[in-house]
């Protein structure tokens, strides 16, 4: 009984809840869709675009924006201003915020020449513990650069390389938040090592869920518009999709887009006016929404094997049961064409969900052809 009890307490304290790991909200049927740092007068769009959460708020919280965004039914992460303290009430907050990318070289004050290192983690333990001092009931979030899944990225300057300072055992900075994000661009990325690897998205999750000792929750940022003028260009569609489900697969519990163009002129709701992107983004975020209670359930364990016919491109997967169907959503983890093959423990018929096609089990398995970096998803029944 007491080794019970102990084991409880240290699942509410990493923030492990019943429905996944999400902290932010006890219904099942709610999966973190965000955008990063939108303005309120855009909330109904990246509503109707399946989005249900902002993260930042431009200059800080205050009673108009809280109008607009609620209004729109959108929930926030924002940082813990007076107002938001003043509103601990108030539902539509989900969770506060740490300032962007503290891993990263940190910008010289008072805009002198060069940079300063990254921010010293035990100052982002501080604010955590000041925030949930001030209010103990939401949890805090934390986004990092790109730095957790490049290890070399030289834009952290002097830490460059140094994973001690994100491990919550080293005092790092995760130990300072209760759902840790971070943000890769790779198709954006114009660096030779991850510059068009999607794979480093889900590259990042593994390590952050390893730092945490999967205990809190992960989300991440993906990139869906042309963001700067020296990168080589914007992702596709189909590859915003790898993006997300990569992420999700590797055990994402959350994600947000970046939408933001600094290529003149500048737009800080790039994605709001690319319609190509933000009708496949909309149908993107309709789907992940529809199957929020099955990305809400345990993961199931042994239900599932694959085997690729292209032995340099991997098939990643993962399996969920909800009643008497199955689950696997699988990616392509490499820029080429494979077959898979799954073999399954139980079920006759699989629908592919959002293919309008089904493929027969013969034997305990069945087949599919995945392009370069290819999404299916699968019911078995």
């Amino acid at each position: 009984m007491k080794r019970f009890y102990l084991l409880f307490i240290c699942l509410l304290i990493g923030g492990i809840n019943s429905f996944g790991q999400n902290p932010t909200s006890k219904n099942p049927n709610f999966f973190p869709i965000g955008v990063w740092l939108q303005s309120a007068e855009n909330a109904a769009a990246y509503r109707a675009a399946g989005i249900n959460v902002n993260i930042g708020v431009w200059q800080g919280l205050n009673q108009e924006k809280l109008d607009k965004y609620k209004k729109a039914r959108m929930k926030l992460i924002c940082d813990q201003n007076q107002f938001g303290l003043d509103h601990l009430k108030d539902s539509a907050i989900i969770a506060w915020m740490h300032g962007d990318e503290p891993d990263n070289a940190q910008a010289k004050k008072n805009g002198g020449q060069g940079y300063d290192p990254c921010v010293d983690p035990q100052i982002i333990i501080n604010d955590y513990n000041k925030i949930k001092q001030k209010d103990p009931s939401r949890p805090v979030y934390m986004n990092l650069g790109q730095g957790v899944s490049y290890i070399n990225y030289n834009g952290r300057g002097e830490c460059r390389g140094n994973i001690d300072k994100y491990k919550e055992s080293t005092n790092g900075y995760l130990k300072g938040s209760d759902i840790a994000s971070f943000d890769i661009y790779p198709v954006n990325n114009s660096d030779p090592e991850s510059h068009n690897n999607l794979w480093y998205v889900p590259k990042g999750i593994d390590s952050l869920r390893s730092w945490t000792y999967y205990k809190k929750p992960v989300w991440c940022v993906i990139e869906c518009t042309k963001i700067s003028p020296r990168n080589p260009r914007k992702p596709t569609t189909m590859e915003v999709t790898s993006e997300v489900w990569m992420a999700l697969i590797h055990g994402a519990k959350g994600y947000a887009y970046f939408c933001h163009s600094f290529v003149a002129p500048q737009d800080e709701a790039a994605l709001l006016h690319d319609p190509v992107m933000l009708k496949a983004v909309t149908a993107l975020n309709k789907q992940v929404t529809s199957l929020a209670p099955v990305l809400n359930s345990p993961d199931t364990n042994d239900y599932a094997t694959v085997k690729s016919s292209n032995k340099d491109v991997f098939v990643d997967f993962l399996t969920k049961n909800q009643g008497k169907a199955n689950y696997i959503f699988s990616v392509g983890m490499r820029l080429g064409f494979t077959t898979a093959t799954f073999n399954v423990k139980s079920g006759n018929s699989v629908e592919v969900i959002g293919e309008g096609r089904k493929i027969a089990i013969k034997d305990g398995q069945f087949s599919d052809e995945f392009a370069p970096y290819g999404v299916h998803l699968y019911k078995i029944m």
